[in-house]
């Protein structure tokens, strides 16, 4: 490698070093507070069946971020939220992605607007909405939490159980 294409890289790995040096650091765990958690099964209305029309209910979390620290401004967060049942924790029930804080930041002290998340996946039965919640063999779900700050690795900031009521929006 020629003596200026070292310089460069170096050039740009010092660039790089400096600029994630002078940020900053975020530690999700304590500087992002899930707060107003509500859960649910939400409606999800009728889907086709091999055994015909079913009436389909998925896990909900609705929620708002706080940035709990006294001088740092948040951004670029993602929140992943993973739905999965109490008693089988591999029978998951769908997983959801968002982007959470853009790059105009959270400031100190500030909430999110209400984030509202869903599964993809969820229980599909003949019988009302309702009374799918009330069965015998109805299994409850949580919902964990997690986010990503920028590059870092995904934190888990906490998990949900999702309450037996019914959410139609």
């Amino acid at each position: 490698m020629s003596t200026p294409k070292i310089l460069t890289t170096l050039a740009l790995g010092w660039l790089i070093m400096t600029a994630t040096a002078c940020g900053p650091h975020i530690d999700l765990k304590k500087d992002l507070v899930v707060v107003d958690v509500t859960t649910g099964w939400f409606d999800a209305g009728i889907v086709k069946d091999p055994e015909g029309e079913k009436n389909k209910i998925v896990p909900s979390v609705a929620f708002r971020l706080k940035n709990a620290t006294p001088d740092k401004t948040i951004a670029s967060v993602q929140i992943l939220v993973v739905y999965h049942q109490v008693i089988a924790k591999q029978e998951e029930l769908g997983s959801t992605w968002v982007k959470a804080i853009g790059a105009e930041g959270l400031k100190p002290g500030e909430t999110t607007g209400q984030l509202v998340l869903r599964g993809n996946l969820g229980y599909i039965g003949l019988q009302p909405r309702l009374q799918m919640l009330q069965n015998r063999d109805f299994v409850d779900g949580v919902a964990d939490v997690q986010a990503k700050y920028g590059a870092d690795q995904w934190v888990k900031l906490g998990t949900f159980p999702i309450t037996r009521q019914l959410l139609t929006r």
